[in-house]
């Protein structure tokens, strides 16, 4: 979930993945065990992204891209913000910015014009506006960290870095249930980033290259993108690259765009969603 070199140099010849002609395709049309197929995927643009940044969230909201970030401490230049990213530019806007010396940001979603944030192990997050970005409110979580959030429209949904997902009321901020994500018939832990998508939700696995596909009726992966290739592609170009981590949805244009911490840029991809 925090810092480790996961993209690291594996055994694969990296070709052009800088440009609307990036085809870095999975092509496997394989079955896993008759329930998980490795699903293809292209990559159609790239935009520019500050490579200061510690990608935590990430997410469309009414056509504008919205990104948190958090800061390790150890990481002097980065920032523990909320803003609007500028996909010709690769400039933030920022609208918060929390006291790195309390919080570490992490996941944020949007629901019924709020904006909900999720920090690391205060067990507490925090609501906004989600037009002013000013702050209402604040509410606690029994979960010991928190990593990722979004929402299926309804209720928000949290991961925590283990297997659990757990969703969350907006009324009451009080959990509604708790599903068990599993790979296979075995426990997938390590759940980061998380977006909704046509009524599955998508979810980083923190310290691989993989995004996964979860049914949320079943808690069973049920697709899986490599990105391995986009992940060596971003480190050829920027030695500073740190793990995948950033799934954004954008249901106006059906488009989806991916990241990193401290990439130096977003990727558009095309798959089966």
């Amino acid at each position: 979930m925090k810092r480790t070199f996961a993209c690291g140099l594996l055994l694969v010849v990296m070709i052009g993945c800088r440009n609307n002609q990036q085809a870095g395709a999975v092509r496997n049309e394989a079955q896993q065990n008759g329930t998980m197929s490795v699903i293809s995927h292209y990559v159609t643009n790239s935009f520019p992204h500050d490579n200061s940044l510690f990608t935590e969230g990430f997410l469309f909201h009414r056509g504008r891209l919205m990104e948190s970030t958090g800061a390790p401490l150890e990481l002097v230049n980065t920032r523990s913000l909320i803003g609007i990213q500028n996909l010709s530019t690769g400039k933030l806007e920022i609208k918060v910015a929390l006291d790195k010396s309390k919080y570490f940001g992490e996941g944020i979603a949007v629901l019924k014009n709020k904006l909900y944030q999720l920090t690391y192990k205060n067990q507490l997050g925090f609501i906004y506006d989600a037009t002013t970005f000013k702050k209402i409110s604040e509410f606690r979580y029994a979960n010991l960290e928190g990593w990722g959030l979004t929402t299926d429209d309804k209720s928000l949904i949290m991961s925590d870095g283990t297997d659990n997902l757990t969703y969350i009321s907006p009324n009451t901020m009080s959990p509604l249930k708790t599903i068990s994500v599993s790979e296979n018939g075995q426990p997938l832990t390590q759940l980061n980033e998380l977006e909704f998508i046509k009524g599955y939700i998508y979810a980083n696995v923190y310290g691989t290259n993989f995004i996964v596909k979860i049914d949320p009726s079943t808690g069973d992966v049920v697709g899986k993108l490599d990105l391995t290739k986009v992940c060596i592609s971003e480190q050829n170009m920027n030695r500073g690259a740190l793990e995948m981590n950033g799934i954004a949805y954008d249901p106006i244009a059906d488009k989806v765009y991916i990241t990193g911490k401290l990439w130096a840029h977003i990727y558009e991809i095309d798959f089966n969603k």
